[in-house]
C-alpha cells in the first residue's frame, strides 16, 4: 500500500514537472535593441472596433496597426474576398501601417462601403488577423408622414401615445414636447416608457392644455426630428375647478372620476420573460393604469435584489441591472399598487453570454527542441465551439506538422525546430458573438546576452542588505552563475541568494564581502559575462551629539556633533532648529565638530539637531537649548523699541516656481522678533507697489518661496516684535520666472443690465502673480439660457464687457477665461446673468370688496410682464364725495404683498385707487379704481384695465350735469314765487291736460304747494353724498327730446319738444306720467 501511494506520488509530480516545463518559456525582454534584432511574427497592435458605425460626412478610416520583425505588410478582405485597394482611387492605405482611409472629398457614397472587413499583417515568420469589422454607414431617416387626428379620452381614462421612431443607426434619442418646443413635464402618473411612447396612468384635464410631439435626436448628425404632434380632447364630467386640481385628496372624487384599481399598459398580462447577455445592462419595466396613479416596487423571487448593481429609474418604473451576470436570473416581478388594490407581474429573466475569455492565448517563444503549448479556453451561454487557425487559415487545411498536436482548446508542440514559427489563431463563438485571438509561436536560436551595464560599482554601508543585478536573454534559456574573484565555486546560500532573473541578494555586507563578482550566462550556443564591484563602506556615526542646555542670555553656548565616517565618503554635516533648517549668520559659528551661538537671545531656545550625511547614510543627535530671560528688575533698565532691519537677503535654490531666501536678523533692541514678514514687488503690472508674500515666525531666517510664473520678482523683509515692525529690508536681486498659461480663471463674474436693452458683464480681473504670462486678455462667452441658444463670444483686455441688443430681463449664461500668450486657462465656471430691466406692466387686476361700512379690502396680481425683478408696489388713494375730494395717500407694500385692507374715515365718501408695480427701474403703468357708490354693496367689483375711461372727466357729462343742476334751480325759484303769493295756483289754465279726479292735491281746480315737493321724485333714492339718484325709470331729458334732439340754448337754458311729445302722449291715451320730469313742472308754473 505505502508502495502504490509513492508510485502515485511520483506519477503526479512527473505530470506537474511536464507541464513546468511546458509553460517555462523565453521572455524577450522589452529593450528596444534585443527586440529590433530578433526575429518576431506579426502582432496586432490596434485595430477598429467590430460594430464600426462611421459618419457619412466624414471620410471613413478603418484601423489596422501591427508590430513585427521584418516590418508586417497588410491586405484586405471584404465580405470574405480579397479587397483590392489599389484598384479604388478613394482607398488608400496608411504608410507603415495597414489603416484604410476611403475619402469622399471628390464624392462618392460612403453607403457603397459598407461590408465586413478584416486586415491581414503578414511576414516571414507568420500571418496575423484582425477582428471581423462590420462598418455601416450612420442613418437619419425623415419620419414619415402621417395625418394624427384628435384623440378624444375620458377624464380618468389611461392612454398611450406611441411615437414609433423611424429606425435610424444607431438608434436616436427619443424625447416628447410641446410643438413650442416646450418639454413635457413627466411624473409617475405622465412618463415615458423605454419604447419612446408616452404613458398616462390616467388622463386629467389639464393634459389637453398643451400638445404632444415624438421627437427623435440622432448621434452622427445632431439633428432632432419631430412626429406631428398630438392633441387631446378631454372628455369631463365636471368644468375645470383650480381648488378641486390643488386639493390632491379629494381631487378625484370633485372632478366626477372614478377611482380604479391598477391595470398593466406595460408589459401586458400577469407574466413575460426577457433575455439579456452577459455583461450588459438588463433593463426591466412596468408601466400601470389606474386611479389614483399607482407606485411601482420591485422584487427577486427567492431573495434580494442584486446588490450594488441595481438602480430604480423613471418614478420607480423601471429597474436596471448593470453588468449582468449568470447569478442575476431568475424571476423578477413589479408590485403596481393603489389605494384601490395591486397587481402583479412576473418577468424570467434569462442570462445568455457571448463567449468571454477564461485562458487567451499567449505568444509562445520557445528554443529548437523545447516543448510548448498554447491554450485557448473561452466560456459562455451556449458554450462557444473553439476552432483553430493558424496564419489566417484552418488549422486543419495547414501543411501537416509532426511536432504539433491538436487536443481541443490546447496545441501541445514538442520538440520544435526553426522554422516553425506561425501565428496562430482562436476563434471562440456561439449565436451570440465570437472572439479571435492571436498567438504567435516563434523558435528563436540566440546565444546569451547579458544587458545590464558592464563594469558596475555598487556600493553599500557595512552590515546593510545589496543586490547585484544582471539581467540577461538567450534561446534557450541560459542558466547563470556568479563567482567572486575567479574563484570557481558558485555563490549561492549562505549569505548569498541567487534568483532566477540574474540577481544576486546579500543579507547582510561584510567587510570580507568587498571584491570583483562576476555572472555568467551559459547555453548551447555559447555564454556570455559581467563584472560587478562590490565596496562595503564604514557607517556614519555620531559619536558626541549635542546636548541638552539651559544658557543665560547674551552667553556663549556651544553645542558638540563630532562625527566618524568613512573617509572615501563625502561627509557633510547640517544644523536644524525646531525641524526647519537653521541659517548660520554672523552671530553663529559652524565647525567641524560643533555649532557655537554668541550672544545668545530668546528667539535661539528650541531644539537643535545635527545630521550627518553621506551618499549611503545618515546619522543625526537632537538636543534643546533654553534661554533664560533677562530678570525683571534689569528688564527695567532696558529701553525696547522696535527691531533693526533685517539685511543681506540672499538668493539661492533657484528653481522653476519656488526660491530660498535667506536674511540677516537685525537686532531685537531688547524685545524678542516675533515674525517677518516678507514682502515682494513686480515691475510689469504695478511696479513700486509691495505686497506680502508670507509671515515666518522670528525664529527663522530663511525660507523657501513659492513664486508664480512670469514675474519679475523682487524682496524684501520686515522684523516684527512686541513694539512694532522694523524698516524694510534693502531689496534682493531680482529673480525673472518663466511665463506658462493661466490656471485660474477670473472670479466674481457677473451679469447685469445698465439700460434696458443691455448686459454689462463685470469680472474681478487676474492680478500679476495670477496672469502668468504677457498679454493677458478675457475671452467672454454668453448666450441664452436655453439648450438652442448659440454661443457668442468677444476677446476682451478690460474687466468690463457689454452685451447690446438684448432682450428685456431674460438670463443668459456667461463664461470668462483667461488667457496670455502661453495658452489659455481651465474651462470656466458658468454663471448667470440678467439682461437689463424696464418698467414693468400694470397688475393684472384690482378687486375691490367692501364688507362693512367700516373698512375696504383690495386685492390685486402681479403684473403679466415683470420686465424685472419686483421690487414693490405702490398704492395712491384718495376719498371724493361728488366733486370734493381728499388729500391723496400713499403706502408701499412688499413684491410679495397682494392685499390691501384700508379703515375708511367716514362711510359715505368713495375712494379712487392708483395701483402700480415697481422695479429697480422706477414705477409702471397705473391701473385705476373706485370704490362702488353704495353703502350695501358688499359684493367685489368687476377689475377694470388700464384702458377703460372715468365717464365722470369727460365734458359732455359735465356740462349735462350743469344744465340739469341750473333747471332744478329755477324750478326751486319758480316754487318759491307762488308759494309766497298764496300757496296755490290755477293748474288748468297753464296745462292742457286733465287732472285725475282721484288726485288728493286737487281742489277746485287748484294744485295744492306742501312740502311734500320736498321729497324725492318717484323711483329714485338718495346716494352716498345726498344726490337723487334715478334707479328704475327709463324716463330720461333725451327721451323728452324725441330720442337727442333736446338742446342746450346760449343761457344754459334747455329747449326741448315737450309740446309736441304731450300731444303725442295725449293721442297714445295719457300713459306717461309728467310729474316725474322737472321740464314739465317748470312748463306748469310759467
Amino acid at each position: 500500500m505505502v508502495m502504490q501511494r509513492h508510485q502515485l506520488t511520483c506519477a503526479g509530480i512527473a505530470f506537474v514537472l511536464y507541464l513546468h516545463h511546458l509553460v517555462g518559456t523565453i521572455e524577450v525582454p522589452l529593450d528596444s535593441n534585443i527586440q529590433s534584432e530578433l526575429p518576431q511574427p506579426p502582432t496586432i497592435t490596434k485595430q477598429s472596433v467590430k460594430d464600426y458605425i462611421v459618419d457619412p460626412r466624414d471620410d471613413i478610416f478603418i484601423e489596422c496597426e501591427a508590430k513585427g520583425n521584418p516590418v508586417p505588410t497588410f491586405s484586405w478582405t471584404r465580405n470574405g474576398k480579397f479587397f483590392n485597394v489599389a484598384k479604388d482611387p478613394k482607398v488608400s492605405m496608411r504608410r507603415r501601417s495597414g489603416t484604410l482611409v476611403i475619402d469622399f472629398h471628390s464624392g462618392g457614397r460612403p453607403e457603397d462601403y459598407e461590408g465586413e472587413y478584416q486586415c491581414f499583417a503578414r511576414n516571414d515568420y507568420g500571418t496575423a488577423l484582425s477582428s471581423k469589422i462590420h462598418l455601416q454607414v450612420s442613418k437619419s431617416p425623415l419620419w414619415p408622414k402621417e395625418k394624427v387626428d384628435v384623440i378624444e379620452v375620458d377624464e380618468g381614462a389611461p392612454l398611450s401615445l406611441q411615437c414609433n421612431p423611424p429606425p435610424g443607426l444607431p438608434s436616436p434619442v427619443i424625447f416628447w414636447m410641446s410643438s413650442s418646443m416646450e418639454p413635457i413635464h413627466q411624473d409617475k402618473r405622465v412618463s415615458q416608457g423605454q419604447n419612446g411612447d408616452l404613458y398616462f396612468s390616467n388622463v386629467m384635464l389639464q393634459d389637453a392644455q398643451t400638445d404632444y410631439s415624438c421627437n427623435a435626436r440622432f448621434h452622427f448628425t445632431h439633428t432632432i426630428q419631430q412626429k406631428n404632434p398630438y392633441t387631446l380632447k378631454v372628455k369631463t364630467k365636471k368644468p375645470h375647478n383650480e381648488t378641486s386640481l390643488r386639493n390632491h385628496t379629494g381631487m378625484y372624487s370633485a372632478r366626477g372620476i372614478t377611482e380604479t384599481t391598477p391595470s398593466f399598459m406595460y408589459p401586458y398580462g400577469t407574466s413575460s420573460s426577457q433575455m439579456v447577455l452577459r455583461g450588459v445592462d438588463l433593463l426591466l419595466e412596468c408601466i400601470a393604469s389606474g386611479v389614483p396613479a399607482p407606485d411601482i416596487m420591485w422584487y427577486k423571487k427567492g431573495g434580494e435584489l442584486p446588490a450594488g448593481k441595481t438602480k430604480l429609474e423613471n418614478f420607480n418604473k423601471a429597474l436596471r441591472i448593470s453588468n449582468v451576470s449568470e447569478e442575476d436570473s431568475g424571476e423578477y416581478f413589479c408590485l403596481a399598487s393603489n389605494k384601490m388594490g395591486s397587481i402583479r407581474h412576473t418577468i424570467l429573466v434569462r442570462v445568455k453570454a457571448a463567449p468571454y475569455w477564461l485562458d487567451e492565448p499567449q505568444n509562445l517563444i520557445l528554443a529548437p527542441g523545447e516543448d510548448g503549448r498554447l491554450v485557448c479556453r473561452a466560456n459562455g451561454n451556449p458554450k462557444p465551439v473553439i476552432q483553430w487557425l493558424v496564419n489566417g487559415e484552418p488549422i486543419e487545411a495547414s501543411p501537416p506538422n509532426p511536432s504539433r498536436e491538436v487536443a481541443g482548446d490546447t496545441i501541445v508542440f514538442r520538440d520544435t525546430q526553426i522554422g516553425s514559427s506561425a501565428v496562430y489563431q482562436c476563434n471562440a463563438s456561439n449565436e451570440h458573438g465570437y472572439l479571435l485571438a492571436n498567438a504567435f509561436v516563434s523558435v528563436l536560436d540566440v546565444p546569451p546576452r547579458i544587458l545590464a551595464p558592464r563594469n558596475q560599482l555598487i556600493k553599500v554601508i557595512q552590515n546593510n542588505r545589496t543586490r547585484l543585478d544582471c539581467p540577461f536573454f538567450g534561446s534557450p534559456i541560459p542558466t547563470l552563475r556568479w563567482f567572486k574573484n575567479g574563484q570557481g565555486n558558485t555563490l549561492d546560500g549562505g549569505n548569498y541568494k541567487a534568483h532566477e532573473n540574474g540577481s544576486l541578494e546579500m543579507n547582510m555586507a561584510r567587510k570580507e564581502d568587498q571584491g570583483i563578482y562576476t555572472c555568467v550566462a551559459t547555453n548551447i550556443l555559447g555564454k556570455a559575462e559581467a563584472q560587478v564591484r562590490l565596496e562595503v563602506k564604514d557607517p556614519t556615526r555620531i559619536v558626541r551629539g549635542p546636548e541638552d542646555q539651559v544658557v543665560k542670555r547674551g552667553s556663549m553656548p556651544r553645542l558638540h556633533c563630532r562625527v566618524k565616517h568613512d573617509p572615501t565618503l563625502k561627509l557633510t554635516v547640517t544644523w536644524l532648529k525646531d525641524e526647519a533648517p537653521l541659517y548660520i549668520g554672523n552671530r553663529m559659528k559652524k565647525e567641524d565638530d560643533g555649532l557655537t551661538i554668541f550672544g545668545v537671545a530668546e528667539k535661539d531656545q528650541g531644539d537643535y539637531t545635527c545630521v550627518a550625511s553621506t551618499e549611503l547614510d545618515k546619522d543625526l543627535a537632537k538636543a534643546y537649548l533654553t534661554v533664560l530671560a533677562i530678570p525683571a528688575n534689569r528688564s527695567r533698565e532696558l529701553p525696547k523699541e522696535r527691531p533693526d532691519r533685517p539685511r543681506d537677503l540672499e538668493l539661492t535654490d533657484l528653481a522653476e516656481r519656488s526660491v530660498r531666501l535667506t536674511w540677516i536678523p537685525g537686532d531685537d533692541n531688547n524685545s524678542p522678533i516675533t515674525d517677518y514678514i516678507v514682502q515682494f514687488e513686480e515691475d510689469r503690472f504695478q511696479p513700486g507697489m509691495w505686497h506680502n508674500h508670507s509671515r515666518y515666525p522670528g525664529s527663522v531666517n530663511s525660507a523657501v518661496l513659492s513664486l508664480s510664473p512670469y514675474v519679475n520678482y523682487q524682496f524684501r523683509v520686515i522684523a516684527v516684535n512686541d513694539v512694532g515692525s522694523s524698516l524694510p529690508s534693502a531689496p534682493s536681486e531680482r529673480y525673472q520666472t518663466n511665463g506658462a498659461r493661466p490656471e485660474i480663471n477670473p472670479t466674481g463674474v457677473q451679469g447685469a443690465g445698465t439700460q434696458k436693452n443691455n448686459m454689462e458683464i463685470t469680472w474681478t480681473p487676474l492680478n500679476a502673480t495670477q496672469a502668468y504670462g504677457p498679454n493677458l486678455r478675457y475671452i467672454v462667452r454668453w448666450r441664452r439660457r436655453d439648450i438652442r441658444g448659440s454661443w457668442y463670444n468677444e476677446t476682451v483686455k478690460t474687466a468690463r464687457h457689454v452685451v447690446w441688443n438684448t432682450p428685456i430681463y431674460v438670463p443668459y449664461e456667461i463664461k470668462v477665461q483667461a488667457e496670455n500668450d502661453f495658452g489659455r486657462a481651465p474651462e470656466p465656471d458658468t454663471f448667470i446673468g440678467y439682461s437689463g430691466e424696464d418698467l414693468p406692466s400694470s397688475p393684472r387686476y384690482l378687486r375691490i370688496r367692501q364688507p362693512n361700512l367700516e373698512s375696504i379690502n383690495l386685492e390685486w396680481d402681479h403684473p403679466e410682464h415683470p420686465n424685472g425683478v419686483l421690487t414693490g408696489y405702490s398704492l395712491r388713494y384718495q376719498a371724493f364725495n361728488g366733486s370734493k375730494t381728499g388729500r391723496t395717500l400713499v403706502e408701499n407694500f412688499s413684491p410679495n404683498q397682494t392685499r390691501f385692507t384700508l379703515q375708511r374715515t367716514d362711510p359715505i365718501s368713495r375712494y379712487r385707487f392708483f395701483l402700480r408695480a415697481r422695479t429697480q427701474v422706477g414705477e409702471g403703468e397705473t391701473l385705476v379704481e373706485e370704490s362702488p357708490a353704495l353703502l350695501n354693496e358688499v359684493t367685489p367689483t368687476p377689475a377694470y384695465t388700464k384702458n377703460q375711461v372715468d365717464i365722470a372727466t369727460q365734458g359732455w357729462f359735465i356740462g349735462l350735469m350743469c344744465a340739469i343742476a341750473l333747471l332744478v334751480l329755477i324750478l326751486l325759484i319758480v316754487c318759491f314765487i307762488k308759494r309766497s303769493r298764496g300757496g296755490k295756483y290755477p293748474v288748468r289754465d297753464n296745462k292742457d291736460e286733465h287732472l285725475n279726479p282721484e288726485d288728493k292735491n286737487v281742489e277746485d281746480g287748484s294744485f295744492d304747494y306742501s312740502d311734500e315737493d320736498n321729497k324725492p321724485l318717484p323711483n329714485s333714492q338718495t346716494s352716498l353724498d345726498g344726490t337723487i339718484k334715478q334707479q328704475e325709470s327709463d324716463d330720461s331729458l333725451v327721451d323728452y327730446g324725441e330720442g337727442g334732439e333736446g338742446q342746450f340754448n346760449e343761457d344754459g337754458s334747455f329747449i326741448g319738444q315737450y309740446t309736441v311729445k304731450k300731444d303725442k302722449e295725449e293721442t297714445e291715451g295719457n300713459e306717461s306720467s309728467e310729474a316725474t320730469s322737472p321740464v314739465n313742472a317748470i312748463y306748469s308754473l310759467a
